[in-house]
């Protein structure tokens, strides 16, 4: 059994203590990859870093009509990798695009993509999650705040932090339509939450977490510890943003008429793969967190109009 050096769900109340991993995996990563060094010293200070308009012109066009697609193709089916809105029959996400042997398959693999995730993680990498987030307008749903890496370590077995999400923006992310909000530095923390998992968790968390989200105490310290700040994820569509796995981050409901909808990669370095889940439980299903056939990602390269 691998040590479990980031227990979390185990006492009746939070406690926070200090990361244990590095940030930045790769001793090179300042002169050696896609990112400049100014870009990798903003993303490990802070956790994340948006690249505006990284998918410009026809590339960009071709993302929102296959996001268009896949929404109208999945509109009237049902199945748990298909999560719809608590009130409503609107699709909130929609999991595993990265197998679909098409578009979504092809664009996880990128090199453009890739190489920046191998800069960062320091080794080859795979796709541990993949989804649609889908936030329509008026009644697009609040998510709170979460780390990502304290649900893939505690349901998932992650051992290390040593994983980040890929968000490829496919509609313009405003400050009213429900942007991903994060806490720049929270990731040099980890929260442990109080409580213990339930079984199935999943089943109710991917519509509404409440079980290993921070206590209302406990966020507050992280947003004192980043001078007050939390970041808004705006930017036109095309942008992509990449968080760190423990980064503190969660969203508002989108009240505004326009929709807000990513494509989302969870990578993960090919030297982390899935342990048995740290809460004892058993693993959550394949679509959230892969562990069958695991290996290294190919790149492949695509035509571009992307940043130079």
């Amino acid at each position: 059994m691998v040590k479990d050096l980031y227990p979390s769900r185990v006492n009746e109340t939070s406690q926070i203590v200090r990361r244990q991993d590095p940030v930045i995996h790769n001793e090179n990563a300042r002169t050696e990859g896609p990112l400049s060094a100014e870009e990798i010293d903003f993303y490990e200070e802070n956790g994340y870093i948006l690249l505006k308009s990284f998918f410009q012109g026809e590339e960009l066009q071709k993302l929102k009509q296959e996001l268009d697609s896949t929404m109208e193709d999945h509109q009237h089916k049902e199945g748990p990798d298909i999560i719809k809105e608590p009130s409503s029959n609107e699709i909130r996400s929609i999991f595993e695009v990265h197998k679909d042997k098409s578009y979504f398959e092809n664009l996880s693999k990128d090199e453009r993509l890739v190489s920046i995730m191998e800069q960062i993680l320091g080794s080859q990498v795979y796709i541990n999650q993949s989804r649609i987030n889908f936030k329509p307008g008026f009644k697009g749903k609040e998510f709170y705040w979460h780390s990502d890496f304290e649900t893939w370590h505690v349901e998932d077995g992650m051992p290390r932090m040593r994983a980040l999400s890929c968000s490829i923006v496919l509609t313009d992310n405003y400050e009213y339509n429900g942007p991903l909000m994060l806490v720049p530095g929270s990731h040099k923390w980890y929260v442990q939450t109080a409580g213990e998992t339930p079984d199935n968790n999943f089943e109710s968390s991917l519509q509404k977490q409440e079980v290993g989200v921070p206590d209302e105490d406990s966020m507050r310290w992280l947003v004192d510890q980043a001078g007050g700040r939390i970041d808004r994820a705006t930017g036109p569509a095309g942008s992509v943003l990449l968080f760190e796995s423990n980064t503190m981050h969660g969203s508002a409901g989108n009240i505004s008429p326009y929709p807000r909808s990513n494509v989302f990669f969870v990578y993960n370095s090919i030297e982390n793969k899935l342990e048995q889940p740290f809460s004892g439980k058993e693993p959550r299903p394949e679509f959230l967190a892969n562990r069958e056939n695991i290996q290294p990602i190919q790149p492949v390269s695509n035509k571009s109009t992307a940043r130079s």
